[in-house]
């Protein structure tokens, strides 16, 4: 989009580069899962500028099988990305629609992985671009969320821990977040590896600060047979049932529209599973400690009246919970 505004243009096209300013991060989320789950990775290329106009490029790598995490240091003068399409280079590391190129020392991580099929993002409209719906055009948001493609097809092998890795029949995720820094308290899902279905589901709720105060905000979309049903905030879907233990989440969310007088009601309950730490922004540095897994599942159920429209496991699931959780739990949803 070369003709337009820097920022209608990074509004519209939420997989590319957004240039960001002092103070300000963006980073990709690059899930890889061989054909039999036994290989679960995510590669998060991304930079931070900080405050006084230094800045810092990054790769991490988490190894979803035994929760090691790894944050390997570039030079921002080592970081080149497209404000176009998804293509972005850290080091000797790149990131395309067509291929994944890795070289990360310090995970012992290195080989190519080529994307065999295409690319499914969450659709972009003028009107709703992207997971984020009209509020991707609010210009103070602390967070921007983007979903580059549920789900690919991947090919090719990596060098991991002293061992070849074949992806070959594998399948791929990829998400990006960019903005000041994370929510104070959120909690993130998703899976594309369902039983019986070729399906893939991303949720999350977060504390959002909006004008000196705060909401829940949250936003879920579940992609199965070629249709998105979305739950969030800005489509006035209600979150009715939200409950997070040491062990397990369980969350059910209606739509705001009704189908011959029916709304759709999605059930999740996912289980929790121990993970690995991963950097994340805060407003000055990249410093907070989040665990992640990639070893969760998730059960989930959609229903319209007594019809049931989907029902499945997702497996090699990834989840966060971070940060104020009770806070995040006891916050009333915007209306």
């Amino acid at each position: 989009m070369p003709l337009l505004p820097s920022r209608l243009r990074g509004v519209l096209n939420p997989a590319a580069f957004h240039g960001g300013a002092r103070g300000t991060f963006e980073g990709w989320y690059v899930k890889l899962v061989s054909a039999d789950q036994s290989t679960r990775l995510a590669v998060i290329p991304g930079l931070f500028h900080h405050a006084d106009g230094s800045g810092e490029a990054f790769v991490q790598v988490l190894d979803g099988a035994s929760g090691r995490s790894w944050y390997q240091r570039y030079e921002m003068a080592e970081f080149a990305a497209s404000r176009d399409v998804f293509d972005i280079r850290v080091g000797p590391n790149r990131f395309s629609s067509d291929r994944v190129t890795l070289d990360v020392p310090a995970a012992g991580l290195h080989g190519e992985v080529t994307i065999s099929s295409q690319f499914d993002p969450w659709p972009v409209r003028p009107w709703s671009p992207g997971i984020m719906g009209w509020y991707a055009w609010v210009p103070f948001m602390e967070c921007y969320h983007g979903v580059v493609s549920f789900g690919h097809s991947l090919a090719g092998d990596v060098e991991f821990d002293g061992r070849r890795i074949d992806l070959a029949g594998g399948r791929g995720y990829i998400e990006k977040d960019w903005g000041q820094a994370f929510p104070a308290g959120y909690l993130w899902l998703h899976s594309n590896h369902f039983a019986h279905n070729d399906a893939s589901l991303v949720a999350s709720v977060a504390l959002i600060p909006w004008r000196g105060k705060e909401f829940r905000g949250f936003i879920v979309g579940l992609r199965e047979s070629g249709r998105l049903h979305r739950f969030a905030t800005y489509n006035g879907a209600q979150s009715t049932r939200l409950e997070v233990t040491d062990d397990h989440i369980r969350w059910t969310l209606t739509s705001a529209r009704r189908l011959r007088g029916e709304r759709t009601e999605l059930t999740l309950e996912a289980e929790r599973a121990s993970g690995g730490l991963l950097h994340a922004p805060v407003r000055t540095e990249m410093h907070r400690r989040v665990e992640e897994t990639l070893s969760g599942t998730v059960a989930v159920r959609l229903r319209r009246g007594s019809d049931l429209l989907f029902e499945d496991v997702g497996s090699s699931a990834g989840l966060e919970i971070h940060g104020e959780v009770d806070r995040l739990l006891e916050t009333s949803e915007r209306r």
